[in-house]
Parts: C-alpha cells; sequence; structure tokens
C-alpha cells in the first residue's frame, strides 16, 4: 500500500516541477546545451554547416599541431564531450560549456570579421551559466 502512496506522490512532485516555469526553463537549457554541442561537435568532421577550419585564429593555428582541420577534429570531441556533460551533470556542464564559449570568444576577437558571432556566444555563454545555476538549484531541491 505505502508503494502506491509513494508512486503517486512521487507522480504529483513531478508534475508540480514540470509546471513550474524556472524548472521549464532549466529543462529547456539542458536540452539545447546538450544537443547543440553534440551537434556541431559532429559537424567539425564533415564541415556540412560550415567551413570550421575558416573560424580559427591564425595565431592559434600556429601553435597548435597539425592543420586547422585537425584542430577542429579536437574542438569536435571537447564539444561533444561537453554535451554529454550537461547531459549527465548539468551543474557541471553548463559551467564547461560557459568556459568553452569564452574560449571560442576570445578566438572569435582576434579574427577581423568574426565579431558577431562572438557576441552571439556571448548570449550562448549567459545562457550557460543560467543552465548551470538553475542545476544547482534544482538539484539542492532533490536533495
Amino acid at each position: 500500500m505505502s508503494s502506491v502512496t509513494t508512486s503517486s506522490s512521487s507522480a504529483v512532485r513531478r508534475r508540480a516541477a514540470l509546471s513550474d516555469p524556472g524548472y521549464q526553463a532549466f529543462v529547456i537549457l539542458r536540452t539545447g546545451f546538450t544537443v547543440a554541442p553534440i551537434l556541431f561537435g559532429l559537424d567539425k568532421f564533415a564541415n556540412l554547416l560550415v567551413d570550421w577550419p575558416a573560424y580559427l585564429a591564425p595565431w592559434i593555428d600556429d601553435i597548435v599541431p597539425g592543420s586547422a582541420q585537425t584542430a577542429m577534429y579536437v574542438v569536435g570531441v571537447i564539444e561533444i564531450v561537453a554535451g554529454i556533460a550537461v547531459a549527465l551533470a548539468p551543474r557541471f556542464g553548463g559551467w564547461l560549456v560557459a568556459g568553452w564559449l569564452a574560449g571560442i570568444i576570445v578566438n572569435l576577437l582576434t579574427v577581423p570579421g568574426y565579431y558577431d558571432i562572438a557576441l552571439r556566444d556571448f548570449g550562448l555563454l549567459l545562457g550557460a551559466v543560467a543552465l548551470a545555476r538553475l542545476a544547482q538549484k534544482h538539484h539542492a531541491e532533490r536533495v
């Protein structure tokens, strides 16, 4: 009998959480910051969306071994890992994505003509920080 009560109270709590706008924002950000890095990371291997090596600052290309495309392969792996980290541990993954975006912004600010993309990525960085903070809040509520 207690298992019926436990599962029905659990369902009520889950339903209440899903109706909370703050939790909805958390779920939206978690989904977006899981899917986008994984998709963009995978595209670093195919260059279907854009010619990714063109976004690498020449000074970074000079210090990393291999070609710009080889660097993009490494970037792709890091982005895939970051997306998986958001899916599994958003309190950590959100900060990981925010830090990664900060590095991308520094790279883009040193390449003339990509300032608009750097500004967009700053907005994404703020979203990743918001995700990490919301994840902290919702984790504490669960515990």
